[in-house]
Parts: C-alpha cells; structure tokens; sequence
C-alpha cells in the first residue's frame, strides 16, 4: 500500500520507476512538466496512478503535487527525484574565443539541486503525518545523482557540479530527517539506455556500452527501479550514495 511520487516520472528512470511500484502494488503520482508524456502513462497504470503537471523548481507546483498524493491516495511514503537537465560546455572554448554560458550553468543547478531539495522539503512535510512502524520509520527519500559526480568528464563541469550537490547534500539531510523517521538515499547511475543516449548514433551507443567493464552494456532503467523498491525496502539504507554502473570509471 506504499505510495510514492516520482519526479521525472514520465520518461527513463523515473518512468521505469513509476511502473515498478505500480506493478509492485504501490500507488504513484508522476511528477513531469506540462508537456511530457506523463498523462497518458498515468491513463495507461490505471487507477494507483495520477499525473501532476509540475516544474520542480516551483513551490507551488511541488506543494500541488504532494497534495494531489495525499487526496488521491490518503498519504506519501516515498519520493524519488529523477528530474534533472543536462548541457555540455566546456569551462572556456578557446577556439571560438567563448566562456561557458553563465545562465545554463546556473539553470543546471537550479534544477538539478535546488529542484531536487524543494521536493525533499515538502515531502518530508506530508511524510511526517505518517504513522511511525515498529522502527519509528514514516518515508524515504531517493535522489538520483550520477557517476559524474564522480568521475566528471571533460564538458561536465555544470552537470558534475549539480550531480556532486545532489550528493553533498544526502548525508546532512539524512541527519536532519532521522528524528522524524525519515530516510534519505541516492543513487548514482553510470551509463543507462534513457531518451538522452537512445538519441546518440548507434555506433556512439556500442562504444559507450563497451567502456562498461560488467555487464558490458548500458544499464536498463528497469535495473536503476529495481533498486528504487530494493532500497525503500531496506530500512537499515540510510545517508548513502550507491553507485549503479558496472564497475565503470568514466575516463576524461
């Protein structure tokens, strides 16, 4: 009877997300801008599923989508964030004589962490009117950061720094939620078969599916969903960062 709200819900990783829990017998609200596919794959799970149009930097948007959780489906036990943006610049193009564009980076960061903490901060809200289990645990939380976080390649400093927050963050916000029973985990994906690379050239997709050292392929998001119910199941997973890759390391 869980019930989760998934941002980004309507394509990749969070798509394969909302369709784990809704077939795992959970309830989820996909969370996705206007625009995105989010209606109709809501209307295609059925009645444990709801769309709410939202830009997750707004707050009135977020608070609308937590609301339509709670009247819809009585409460929220789980919220995962996989909305994000991406470019590629590098820090200075010295050939055209051009600097990183300030306002993309900005947006990047804007989305990607101030995005990812205005959800965590009004989910939190609804997850503490929650009855406390055996453990006193009442939700969790489960971000998506990336191996670039990590392993930031050249043209990622927007992206890596954004990526790098999302995982800088976890830690502090587990500690500030254990009081009210309130788990926070992230993810951090390598190289999945999302929208973003199903658009690459083939011949760009096999060699990027060969940097994988095993399995030497590019992850199915059924497998990063897999791990979405694996962790909101495991309530011992708490304030960490796990990579999802394949034993990747991703080079310059």
């Amino acid at each position: 009877d869980m019930v989760g709200l998934v941002t980004g819900g309507a394509s990749g990783l969070g798509r394969a997300t909302v369709e784990r829990l809704v077939q795992s017998g959970a309830s989820a609200v996909i969370v996705d801008l206007p625009s995105s596919d989010g209606q109709a794959l809501a209307g295609s799970l059925g009645d444990r599923c709801a769309f709410a149009p939202a830009d997750v930097t707004s707050e009135a948007d977020v608070r609308s989508a937590v609301s339509l959780a709670r009247e819809k489906f009585g409460k929220l036990d789980l919220a995962v964030n996989c909305a994000g943006i991406a470019v590629a610049f590098k820090t200075y193009n010295f050939k055209k004589d051009v600097p990183h564009s300030l306002e993309d980076f900005q947006r990047v960061i804007n989305v990607n962490i101030a995005g990812t903490f205005n959800v965590i901060r009004l989910a939190v809200g609804e997850m503490r009117k929650n009855e406390p289990d055996a453990d006193g645990h009442r939700g969790c939380i489960i971000n998506t950061a990336s191996v670039a976080a990590f392993d930031g390649q050249v043209g990622q400093a927007a992206y890596s720094a954004s990526k790098g927050g999302i995982v800088g963050m976890t830690l502090p916000v587990a500690r500030d939620l254990a009081p009210m029973g309130i788990r926070v985990v992230t993810i951090a994906p390598g190289l999945f078969s999302t929208p973003l690379l199903a658009s690459l050239p083939e011949k760009v997709r096999s060699f990027l599916a060969r940097q994988v050292p095993f399995p030497s392929r590019l992850g199915d998001p059924a497998e990063f969903a897999h791990l979405v119910t694996s962790l909101a199941e495991n309530p011992m997973i708490n304030g960490e960062v796990i990579r999802l890759d394949g034993a990747i390391r991703m080079q310059p």
